[in-house]
């Protein structure tokens, strides 16, 4: 397949990274990626569905990734995945041997190996640049997830219409259940028997890096878990700082250990990123060195320097994220050029294994299967977002009172980096606006 028409196919199925930020995937397909990585680190605690999805359909997603980069001209064609994962990586080693230059890059079980910039170190020795992107040293990674959908496109003409949702901890059965993107939180967690405490609150994504959220919110396309926690949880209490406070505590406690800035993922492989020094200046108003501040733009908000690191618990990746902000306002990009520091063999005695972040978090209680349910699950109603990628949003192309089919377009990419938005499930469209389109049995 050529490279042009495997890209228009990505984009008019819709697909996005299925996790993080949602890059649109079409844009990654490059000649220039002598390396393509599949990510199987599973990088944040608690989340397992990538790991489930690999065991399941070995074959698929390898053969489907094989393509991939036979189509981009790859050279090197890795599958990252941690060596605890050993039934997924015995269905791999099943297949594996059919399609030549595939190789596994196993992971330690550490955070936050599914980084792509540590993913990239750990399996190819390559440096990202402080600011760069991964194409910039020939790589191109992807996840899971996304190949399957890839699969799925080309196999069985299936856009992008359900999303695979891992539900756990507070909750009477965990479980990873596949459902239509737009139906609400609240009907995913019902799917795994509702919350076992009252009062719970839902936190969208891993624990590390995600975010409070509520039940009526529909799932989108990047919608990878829901943790039902206690209100009173540290992670909860986290999301729910003030920065006025958290600025009068680092004042009145850091004591620039540096343990944040040792433990720093991104430091540790030269990026120019020093979270205590951060903490100094931004306490004592002391601007004499703007590059402290500017550097945080290249600070990866992995969270393990307030979640884990720090021994006040302070916050030091939160009140980076609020200077980034301003910094992205006034129009600051990130410095060009800087040439990163080399890796030091200290890196290798400074990474955080996963089972002593879960027990810093309060998590390991949680720590519990959560079986894959591959069938998709029935809904009467949904909320299908325009924007549910970078890039611009969707445009919808179907108007109120339309009867559409699961599968069908209903908003084309818009101008510059977009993918299409389908129906994910068969009804009539109820409500359309520049925001979302409404569709109901």
């Amino acid at each position: 397949m050529e490279l042009k028409e495997l890209s228009s196919i990505l984009q008019q199925n819709g697909i996005v990274g299925a996790g993080g930020a949602g890059f649109p995937t079409y844009a990654k397909l490059n000649e220039n990626a002598e390396t393509i990585i599949l990510n199987c680190a599973e990088c944040e605690p608690l989340l397992r569905l990538h790991r489930q999805l690999l065991e399941k359909n070995a074959r698929e997603i390898v053969e489907t990734f094989y393509m991939m980069g036979q189509t981009m001209g790859s050279k090197d064609i890795v599958i990252g995945i941690k060596k605890a994962y050993k039934k997924a990586i015995e269905a791999l080693n099943a297949v594996i041997g059919e399609y030549k230059g595939v190789r596994l890059g196993l992971l330690d079980e550490v955070y936050p190996a599914g980084d792509e910039v540590v993913l990239i170190y750990e399996v190819t020795g390559k440096v990202v640049r402080p600011g760069g992107i991964p194409i910039e040293c020939g790589v191109a990674v992807f996840n899971v997830e996304t190949v399957y959908n890839v699969y799925r496109a080309l196999k069985k003409n299936t856009p992008v219409v359900d999303k695979l949702v891992s539900v756990v901890a507070e909750v009477n059965n965990p479980v990873t259940v596949r459902v239509p993107i737009g139906c609400t939180i609240d009907e995913v967690v019902a799917l795994a028997g509702g919350q076992s405490i009252k009062n719970a609150v839902y936190f969208i994504g891993g624990p590390m890096m995600g975010r409070i959220g509520t039940g009526a919110e529909p799932v989108t396309k990047t919608t990878n878990a829901v943790l039902v926690l206690p209100e009173d949880h540290l992670i909860i209490q986290k999301k729910k700082r003030k920065a006025s406070i958290d600025l009068k505590r680092a004042a009145a406690s850091c004591c620039q250990c540096t343990m944040c800035t040792d433990l720093c993922p991104r430091n540790r492989l030269g990026h120019p990123i020093e979270p205590h020094k951060f903490m100094r200046a931004a306490t004592c108003k002391d601007v004499q060195d703007t590059n402290i501040f500017v550097n945080t733009l290249f600070c990866s908000s992995c969270g393990l320097c307030e979640m884990y690191s720090c021994m006040q618990s302070l916050s030091p990746r939160s009140l980076m994220a609020d200077y980034k902000s301003g910094l992205r306002a006034a129009g600051v990009k990130p410095p060009q050029g800087v040439v990163p520091k080399p890796v030091g063999e200290e890196r290798e005695y400074r990474k955080v294994p996963m089972e002593r972040l879960m027990a810093r978090l309060d998590l390991t209680k949680y720590n519990k299967e959560a079986p894959l349910n591959d069938e998709v699950v029935h809904m009467k109603k949904v909320r299908i977002m325009l924007s549910q990628h970078i890039g611009a949003p969707a445009t919808a192309v179907v108007k109120v009172g339309d009867k559409v089919e699961r599968g069908q377009m209903i908003a084309e990419p818009g101008k510059g980096l977009s993918v299409a938005i389908h129906a994910s499930i068969s009804g009539t469209v109820t409500d359309v606006n520049e925001k979302y389109v409404v569709i109901e049995k």
